[in-house]
C-alpha cells in the first residue's frame, strides 16, 4: 500500500481524518503530486458519506493536504451514502458523496432550502463484490438467480445444485451459507439490489431495490463496507457484498459474477473499466450501469459527489474545486484508483466532469446565490453552528 498505510487500519482506528500539515510545496511536489493552482490554498473541509470510496478517499486526502496544499484540511466521514445526502441535504458538510444520485426531490429540497442549484458528478467506478472468507471459493461461479437465492434465505448450503451446477469442477464445501448485508443505508446495497432487481424477477417483486430493503431472517447485518467484511470474516460459510477495495485490503474471495453474454467474469480493474464503457451518462450525470455484456463484470457501480452552486466562503469553494481536480487529473492520484481496484473515468466523461466541478459557488453573487448564503448564516447564527451554512 501507499505510504506503508493499511485503509481498513486508518478506517477502524481514525474513524475521522485529520489532514497533517507538512512542508510540501505547491507546484511538482517531488512524489508526481502537483497542484492545479499556483495559488496557497487556506480552508477546513468537511464530507459525509460512502464507505464505497472510502479507502481511496481517505488516500487521497491525505496525500493532498499532506504533498499538495497543506493549508486545506479535509474531513470525511464514512457514514453511509444515506447518511451523507441526509447530511449534504441539511447543509452541515461542504459536499456529500454516494453511490446513489440525487432525486428530483432531494434537488428540490437543495434548492428550497440553500437557494440555489445542487451539482452533482460522479468521480470513480467500481465493483460491488460477492466475497467470501474460505479461500476455496475464490473464482466459484454465481449467476444472478443463484446470488438472489443466498440473500434471500433460499440457499443454505455450498453444495446446492444452484451453485453445483455452475461449478461442476469445483470442490465445494459442504457448508452452511451465512449471508451478510449492510446494516445502515448504503449506496452499495443500492447498487446491489438494483442488480438483483433489474436481472431477477422475483427479487425485484418480493424485496425491490433501494439503499435499505427488508431482508430475509437469519441474516446478519454490517455497519459500512468494512463491517460486512468483518462480518464474512467473524462468521464460518459467510458470504457478503462490498465494494472490491475491501475484499483486496481484506484478502477475502471473490465470485465469477455470469453477465449479459452469459461469460463468468471477475470483478478486476479492467471489467469494471468495461463494464463503465457500456453506461449512457446523460448530462445531468444521473445513470445506472444495467445488462452488462462483454468483458464487463456485471455489478458496477458509481461514486457521485455533490457539491452546490452557491452559499461557500470563496477560500472553501477554491479548495473544493482545487481538490476535486487534482483527484481527477493528477498521476499520482490516479495511480491510487488503479491500486486500489476502482475503476477511472474516461476521458470524455472526465472533461464533463472538471467542467461541472467549476461550477461550485459559480453562483455567488447572483441574487438566489446570495439569498442562499445569506440564509444558511441566518441558520447557523440560530442554529449555534449545528447546521445552516456549510463551512461549519
Amino acid at each position: 500500500m501507499r505510504n506503508g498505510r493499511s485503509k481498513l487500519a486508518v478506517l477502524a482506528a481514525i474513524p475521522l481524518l485529520a489532514a497533517a500539515c507538512s512542508n510540501g510545496d505547491n507546484g511538482d511536489n517531488g512524489d508526481g503530486s502537483a497542484s492545479t493552482t499556483d495559488a496557497e490554498l487556506s480552508a477546513s473541509l468537511t464530507g459525509a458519506g460512502a464507505s464505497f470510496p472510502d479507502p481511496l478517499f481517505q488516500d487521497w486526502m491525505h496525500t493532498y493536504s499532506q504533498d499538495v496544499q497543506p493549508g486545506v484540511s479535509i474531513n470525511y466521514q464514512s457514514v453511509g451514502s444515506g447518511a451523507g445526502i441526509e447530511q449534504f441535504l441539511e447543509q452541515t458538510v461542504d459536499f456529500g458523496s454516494s453511490e446513489r444520485y440525487l432525486t428530483d426531490e432531494d434537488l428540490q429540497v437543495a434548492a428550497d432550502t440553500r437557494g440555489c442549484e445542487a451539482l452533482q458528478f460522479p468521480v470513480v467506478f467500481g465493483s460491488v463484490v460477492v466475497a467470501f472468507d474460505n479461500p476455496e471459493l475464490d473464482g466459484i461461479v454465481l449467476d444472478a438467480e443463484a446470488v438472489a437465492g443466498i440473500f434471500a434465505g433460499e440457499i443454505t448450503n455450498y453444495t446446492d445444485p444452484a451453485i453445483a451446477d455452475l461449478n461442476p469442477d469445483m470442490d465445494l464445501p459442504d457448508d452452511e451459507i451465512i449471508p451478510v448485508h449492510r446494516s445502515d443505508s448504503s449506496g452499495t446495497t443500492e447498487v446491489f439490489t438494483h442488480y438483483l432487481s433489474t436481472e431477477v424477477d422475483w427479487w425485484a417483486d418480493e424485496y425491490g431495490s433501494g439503499g435499505e430493503i427488508d431482508w430475509a431472517p437469519g441474516l446478519v447485518g454490517g455497519q459500512g463496507n468494512d463491517g460486512v467484511a468483518q462480518g464474512i470474516s467473524q462468521n464460518p460459510g459467510g458470504v457478503g457484498y462490498v465494494n472490491q477495495a475491501f475484499v483486496q485490503e481484506a484478502g477475502l474471495a471473490a465470485a465469477h459474477i455470469i453477465n449479459a453474454d452469459g461469460e463468468p467474469i471477475a470483478p478486476t480493474l479492467e471489467s469494471t473499466t468495461a463494464a463503465s464503457e457500456e453506461a449512457e451518462i446523460p448530462e445531468d450525470f444521473r445513470f445506472s450501469i444495467d445488462g452488462i455484456g462483454g468483458e464487463g463484470y456485471p455489478i458496477a457501480g458509481t461514486n457521485w459527489i455533490f457539491t452546490y452552486t452557491c452559499g461557500y466562503d470563496q477560500a472553501e469553494a477554491d479548495a473544493i474545486i482545487d481538490f476535486w481536480t487534482w483527484a481527477l487529473t493528477d498521476d499520482v492520484a490516479n495511480d491510487v484508483v488503479a491500486e486500489l481496484g476502482y475503476a477511472p473515468l474516461g476521458d470524455e466523461l472526465k472533461d464533463r466532469v472538471l467542467a461541472e466541478i467549476q461550477r461550485t459557488n459559480a453562483d455567488n453573487g447572483d441574487g438566489a446565490g446570495d439569498e442562499g448564503a445569506a440564509d444558511a448564516d441566518e441558520d447557523t447564527e440560530a442554529d449555534e453552528g449545528a447546521e445552516g451554512d456549510s463551512d461549519e
